[in-house]
């Protein structure tokens, strides 16, 4: 979390959605954010969900924002994320069962099953020794919306509201999509963002009819007419209790 965070609607939305899906808790690396996102980390503090590592990074390196760093003059890039998904796995290796490495934009939807629990039981099941799954990014672009779950009090909170982007872009045939994955941490030896380096045991890629990344983001694919677009309403399945628990938290903190 860093460059000032401000996406507090969207977090929030996060936040629940791993929750329903099944996260018990969540890590944070935290180089700063804006003083209304202070207000509701607290919030998740004080509840038991998030554990805040603070990342000063640019007090010890000159850090991009960007991926293509080397040109810049900066020493390492996207704030450290790389260290921070290592340190990650490291710290939750003798606590957690599995340990989901994705961003605050990012939400590995099950398509086949409730939740996150009974979808890797079942992957784990069929997939015996498996201990890296990876799922396949797909982006929702928030430039295209629809009318459906506009509520009023959430329109004076800054931020994305996922609920009203439900257009992904289709595949491009010359690109692969990245993959986000769940990880068994005590099969993890090093990792980089898209793949593991070095583990014990294999990976699989998980097909798409069982999971997909809804990553709600700036498009890829910005000139792309809104009926090139698949309409893709999975994230409505948990509508109301997600509308029910963001109200929650925004009433205890935002509103």
């Amino acid at each position: 979390m860093f460059g000032n965070y401000n996406n507090v609607l969207q977090f929030i939305q996060s936040m629940e959605m791993y929750k329903i899906l099944g996260a018990q808790k969540v890590v944070i690396y935290k180089n700063n954010c804006s003083h209304l996102m202070e207000k509701v980390l607290k919030f998740y503090m004080e509840e038991g969900t998030v554990e805040i590592i603070p990342w000063p990074i640019n007090s010890y390196l000159k850090v991009s924002s960007k991926w293509h760093f080397m040109q810049d003059g900066t020493h390492i890039g996207y704030y450290g994320q790389i260290t921070a998904l290592n340190d990650c796995i490291y710290r939750n290796m003798r606590r957690s069962k599995f340990v989901v490495l994705n961003d605050a934009d990012e939400i590995i939807l099950p398509l086949k099953h409730p939740d996150w629990k009974t979808m890797m039981s079942s992957l784990q099941e069929q997939n015996p020794g498996t201990g890296i799954f990876l799922f396949e990014n797909h982006i929702f672009p928030y430039t295209v919306s629809t009318d459906v779950f506009n509520i009023s009090s959430w329109n004076t909170v800054p931020g994305v509201n996922i609920l009203q982007h439900v257009h992904r872009e289709p595949d491009r045939k010359e690109v692969i999509n990245p993959r986000k994955m769940i990880i068994d941490p005590r099969k993890v030896i090093q990792t980089s963002v898209h793949s593991v380096l070095r583990a014990y045991g294999n990976s699989v890629n998980v097909p798409m009819d069982v999971a997909l990344i809804y990553h709600c983001r700036v498009p890829l694919q910005g000139n792309l007419p809104r009926e090139s677009l698949i309409r893709d309403t999975t994230l409505w399945r948990y509508n109301s209790s997600l509308i029910m628990n963001v109200n929650k938290v925004l009433y205890q903190t935002v509103l």
